[in-house]
């Protein structure tokens, strides 16, 4: 059963914070977000992307989430901003325990961003680095995860999609508390609902395993 959520025109000027915000989908959130009204306040991690993502109303700020200092400069730059702070879209995040913060879950699947390209790009690397013994046994599964990656991105949706169902939670006056984006997130989040974790365990890597050739014959 589903239920809709009333959205609502955002104050003009009204404050938003986006992590991650250098590429993919903290970039394609902060630009939606503008575009609704929102004054964001971007963390980026270069002044390249900061000099990429500068607007009118998304201004980047260099945030490295692991450096109390930025956190803090953050923190003073929003509660003396004058303006009310509407979200956090915790796109690059760490885990802490709070009681009272409102959580909403946005759980994207295939998304066509560069984190799958730097993924490839680490495997590679990675298996640059492999003993002959390490490259006979695990060169297969190294093509079938390669491979898996660049279709997850070949067949993913834009980044943008995803932004304008994080933009929707955060202008909703109740927001679900979760959010699926894309019929393959769709389909896992049902599973989860439906199949033991170890059958879901074992049911997944299927999708890896189409993905493996055969060995070359030496």
């Amino acid at each position: 059963m589903t239920t809709s959520t009333e959205r609502v025109a955002p104050p003009r000027g009204e404050l938003a914070v986006v992590t991650g915000a250098s590429s993919g989908i903290g970039a394609a959130t902060a630009r939606e977000l503008a575009r609704r009204g929102f004054h964001v306040l971007a963390g980026v991690r270069r002044e390249v992307d900061a000099a990429a993502l500068r607007s009118d109303r998304v201004e980047p700020l260099i945030l490295d989430i692991t450096d109390r200092a930025h956190l803090a400069a953050l923190a003073e730059r929003a509660a003396h901003d004058g303006l009310g702070l509407r979200a956090l879209v915790n796109n690059a995040g760490i885990a802490v325990n709070a009681h009272g913060v409102e959580v909403v879950v946005v759980e994207p699947g295939g998304v066509a961003t560069g984190m799958s390209g730097r993924g490839i790009a680490t495997a590679h690397r990675s298996a640059a680095d492999m003993t002959p013994a390490q490259h006979a046994r695990y060169d297969t599964l190294v093509d079938a995860v390669v491979t898996l990656a660049e279709s997850f991105t070949a067949k993913g949706l834009p980044a943008a999609a995803v932004a304008r169902v994080v933009a929707d939670a955060v202008t909703a006056t109740r927001p679900r508390a979760r959010y699926a984006v894309g019929r393959d997130a769709a389909v896992l989040v049902r599973l989860a609902r439906l199949v033991p974790d170890r059958l879901l365990d074992r049911v997944l890597p299927r999708d890896l395993g189409s993905h493996l050739r055969p060995p070359v014959p030496a």
